[in-house]
């Protein structure tokens, strides 16, 4: 079939409802679950144990940390919204019909990834208000902030999108998230700043995209930063072109989605 020339607004705007309507089914999956997961982050590790420290890198150790919980957060938000969806899509044979549908690639990707953005930012708005709860939730630069949670959100939403595509059982699905996604985002300088690792630890974290991830976010919200801000807006950048070159690969040569 043809796709037509132009943006398919109707189209897309139905795309981006359905899959809004479906995650606002199941609100303590999508929302409830990750913000009682940052607030046990926040008590046990910033507030316990931020008890205990001093400061970290010139801030209360609450607010030091608080911009990495934001971030492993908005990681897995965005990450399970879009490789559950489009996992199900296939299971159900949904997709068949989003195939045949008036809407090109690009404009399949952009609905998928836009619902990615919206449940990634409900999640990090409620932990602010968390942070705010206890007297940590600064802004540095408000601009920086909504790049680096767009951004992360469309680079893991883009890769939840080739893992959703890949995937042929649940538990392929999870691989990720258990193997790759929490252990590089605990490590990714979360609950510590690079001086404090031992010298060969430093060039393992300058090494994973976590770190400038974090980094980033930390930097709009409380002015810190451990690396150049530049190099990790450039990572950024650089991930989520090639990421979307893959993905879009993906959906015109109908990889995992006609079978």
């Amino acid at each position: 079939m043809t796709k037509p020339m132009g943006v398919n607004w109707i189209g897309l705007y139905t795309m981006i409802r359905r899959e809004a309507q479906r995650m606002a089914r199941i609100p303590i999956q999508a929302f409830v679950a990750p913000w009682i997961s940052a607030l046990l982050f926040i008590f046990i590790f910033g507030y316990i144990v931020g008890g205990r420290i001093a400061t970290i890198g010139g801030h209360k150790y609450l607010e030091f940390v608080l911009p990495g919980i934001l971030m492993m957060n908005i990681v897995n938000a965005a990450f399970i919204q879009s490789s559950t969806a489009i996992y199900f899509s296939r299971f159900i044979k949904f997709v068949e019909e989003l195939l045949v549908s008036p809407l090109s690639y690009v404009e399949m990707i952009f609905g998928a990834l836009s619902v990615v953005v919206l449940r990634s930012t409900v999640t990090g708005i409620g932990i602010l208000f968390m942070g705010m709860a206890f007297g940590v939730t600064h802004m540095h630069s408000w601009p920086m902030f909504v790049f680096w949670v767009v951004s992360v959100s469309t680079i893991f939403g883009l890769l939840g999108l080739i893992v959703g595509l890949w995937s042929k059982s649940f538990e392929q699905l999870n691989m990720p998230v258990v193997f790759f996604l929490t252990p590089l985002s605990m490590v990714g300088g979360v609950f510590n700043t690079l001086s404090m690792l031992p010298g060969w630890l430093k060039y393992l974290a300058l090494a994973n995209p976590f770190f400038y991830f974090i980094n980033g976010i930390r930097g709009a919200m409380i002015g810190f930063d451990e690396a150049p801000p530049e190099l990790g807006v450039g990572l950024t950048l650089a991930l989520m072109a090639s990421l979307s070159v893959v993905v879009w690969r993906m959906y015109a040569t109908g990889y995992g989605l006609r079978e």
